[in-house]
């Protein structure tokens, strides 16, 4: 038990990414001792990879774009995570303009009230500077191009528009799950929103990883900003796909009778001095195993190519 506890360190983190997610139960530590092997063993065999394609290119430092290599295929999460990491160069140019220049450029074009004129020279150049970048991959199309077309502000690509696509559903979920809170519980949720394995935890994430074991790569601080947005992604894709599996377990007992089928016409008509319902049961660790065997389905493609073969399938790790 004691080498157990010493293994899983992120048993708050990952019950604050769950309630986020929309577990608002506690889940047992077997549940989130499980999603943490999951997440670990999706980290190594990640840094695994990166390895192999930076000793091809006679390298042995990973680079973003190894990362960014493995989850291609994702293009929701690829978009999300160049989004990501456009903000974090908005944030740190941002935050080394204000070093730099201090008081200079405040007293340039500030408006007697505290806000800030429209127009001003400053402002135009700020703007400039502190833009949004978009974050170029080696294998798109326009990186085999010297020359590039410049971009139009109200142009929006493919990727982004999936990526809005998704962010709304995702927003829509978050909708869903808050509005029926109450103050407290929306600043709690607010709170485990920035739950992650990597902020303020460098030294204990690069332990847990494996880095100087699996990889003898020292990791930039991108690299572990981005495995600590993609952790979370892992732990909210296996909570969503837990939670539906209980919900259809749940259907399906109440449905076919299960413990409760003297109780079915109680619930659907319950009176005033009727006893209160049963409240909600977490997410188990059956519930977890088996999100995660379905996330490991290979897709319908790959399996078709074997059809009518004696070759086995391979069974490597599924990145998810």
């Amino acid at each position: 038990m004691a080498d157990n506890s010493k293994q899983h360190k992120y048993r708050q983190e990952i019950q604050q990414m769950m309630y986020v997610s929309g577990e608002t139960g506690e889940p047992s530590v077997e549940t989130t001792s499980m999603i943490e092997e999951i997440v670990r063993q999706q980290v190594i065999e990640m840094l695994r990879n990166c390895t192999e394609l930076a000793a091809r290119r006679g390298s042995r430092s990973i680079t973003i774009n190894d990362l960014i290599f493995l989850i291609r295929d994702d293009a929701p999460k690829v978009s999300r995570l160049r989004t990501f990491l456009s903000w974090k160069d908005v944030r740190k140019s941002a935050k080394d303009s204000d070093d730099k220049g201090g008081d200079a450029d405040i007293n340039v074009a500030d408006d007697p009230a505290g806000g800030v004129m429209p127009g001003g020279p400053a402002v135009e150049e700020a703007a400039k500077k502190n833009k949004k970048a978009k974050v170029k991959l080696p294998w798109e199309p326009s990186s085999y191009y010297s020359q590039e077309v410049p971009e139009r502000d109200d142009e929006e690509d493919e990727e982004e528009e999936e990526m809005n696509y998704i962010t709304l559903q995702r927003l829509r979920k978050a909708d869903e799950r808050t509005k029926a809170m109450t103050k407290e519980e929306y600043v709690t949720w607010s709170e485990y929103r920035q739950a992650s394995f990597t902020y303020r935890k460098g030294k204990r994430f690069r332990e847990w990883a494996g880095f100087g074991i699996v990889t003898d790569s020292k990791p930039s601080d991108d690299i572990v900003d981005i495995l600590g947005f993609l952790t979370f992604e892992m732990v909210q894709t296996l909570t969503e796909e837990a939670l539906k599996i209980k919900e259809q377990e749940d259907f399906w007992k109440e449905r076919s009778g299960g413990e409760n089928s003297g109780n079915k016409k109680r619930k659907l008509a319950q009176g005033l001095f009727d006893p209160p319902n049963e409240g909600k049961t977490p997410v188990e660790s059956r519930h977890i195993q088996e999100a995660f065997r379905r996330l490991q389905a290979r897709p319908k493609k790959s399996r078709a190519m074997l059809n009518g073969s004696n070759l086995q399938q391979r069974t490597n790790l599924r990145l998810f």
